[in-house]
């Protein structure tokens, strides 16, 4: 199902280890996805910016700085603000899962760990997807 979904991947702040996301974009590309990657030291300002400007379905980030709980939610705000709520807000990082859980309660997607198969995050991304384009349709 990965027709046409569009993923952003994205490096906030100044953590500046970006192997774990390239591998995911590489692999999110390899299955048929079109992957933007930001680059390092994105704010969320450019980072909704560019998940506007690029239409995606997906807005992945990777967070390694411990700074999740002020940057997903900051980045779900901005999405909501430019009218894009209908993006898929996920990523990956080392999150606790507690933190995981009051994130899910913002809206924040399924959240990966180190480790974490990328047939997984594929598999998680097009059901996703598709399930929030059958509610677009409705």
């Amino acid at each position: 199902m990965t027709d046409n979904i569009r993923v952003l991947v994205a490096k906030p702040g100044l953590d500046g280890h970006d192997r774990g996301a390239k591998v995911v974009a590489g692999a999110l590309r390899d299955a048929g996805m079109e992957v933007i990657y930001t680059g390092l030291r994105q704010t969320p300002e450019m980072i909704a910016e560019a998940a506007v400007q690029e239409d995606v379905d997906v807005v992945a980030l990777s967070i390694l700085s411990g700074a999740h709980m002020t940057i997903f939610p900051r980045v779900m705000d901005l999405l909501r603000e430019r009218g894009v709520d209908h993006m898929l807000l996920t990523g990956g990082g080392i999150i606790p899962k507690s933190d995981g859980d009051e994130l899910a309660k913002l809206g924040v997607g399924k959240l990966f760990g180190p480790g974490t198969s990328t047939r997984d995050i594929i598999a998680y991304i097009n059901e996703e997807v598709a399930r929030r384009r059958v509610a677009d349709e409705i």
